[in-house]
Parts: structure tokens; C-alpha cells; sequence
């Protein structure tokens, strides 16, 4: 009869944290017409028409409006994508991320 061996059973616990979440920030200028500020945040972030006004509207009074929160590439390549939008059309529009607390 073969002889059995006795080995403890090791349980593991897996630990799983969720990815930093990053903010991408709307940053006011004034010369970026307000249409091109609602045609990039609905291209790029996929707001709906009244969305867009609305953070572009904040963006407006207050310097600066958080438009989504992503994963940290998500988020620093859609601020990228939309600052690059703006310059390829000379404008100074300005999207920057930032951890979220």
C-alpha cells in the first residue's frame, strides 16, 4: 500500500486593490470659444449636449470643473487627446489629471 503523506493545506487570501482613481480636470482660459469647449467635452467624454455646457458653464466661473474620473492611463490619455484636439485648432484649452482623494 503506498504511504500517503500528510501536507497542510495552505489557504491563500488574495488581496485585491482597486486602481487609483484619477480626475481629469477642465481648465478655463479665455479665448477657447465655449461651442469648441461643448464639442470636445461630447467627443471626447462622451457628455451629452446639456452635460457639456454644464461643466464647461463651471469651468467658467470657477477656473476649473473635474469632467470625469478614470484609471490613471484612461484618464491621462483622454486629458491628452482633448488638449491635443484644442491645439491641433490653436486654441489654448487645457485638461490635466489628478489623483482623486
Amino acid at each position: 500500500m503506498p504511504e500517503t503523506i500528510n501536507t497542510p493545506r495552505v489557504q491563500l487570501e488574495l488581496k485585491v486593490e482597486r486602481p487609483r482613481l484619477y480626475k481629469v480636470m477642465l481648465v478655463n482660459d479665455d479665448f477657447t470659444p465655449r461651442e469648441f469647449v461643448v464639442r470636445v467635452l461630447k467627443a471626447e467624454f462622451q457628455l451629452d449636449e446639456g452635460q457639456a455646457s454644464r461643466v464647461m458653464m463651471t469651468a467658467h466661473q470657477r477656473g476649473v470643473c473635474v469632467v470625469a474620473v478614470f484609471t490613471q492611463e484612461v484618464a491621462e490619455t483622454k486629458a491628452t487627446t482633448a488638449t491635443d484636439m484644442a491645439r491641433s485648432k490653436g486654441y489654448p484649452l487645457l485638461f490635466t489629471t489628478e489623483p482623486e482623494e
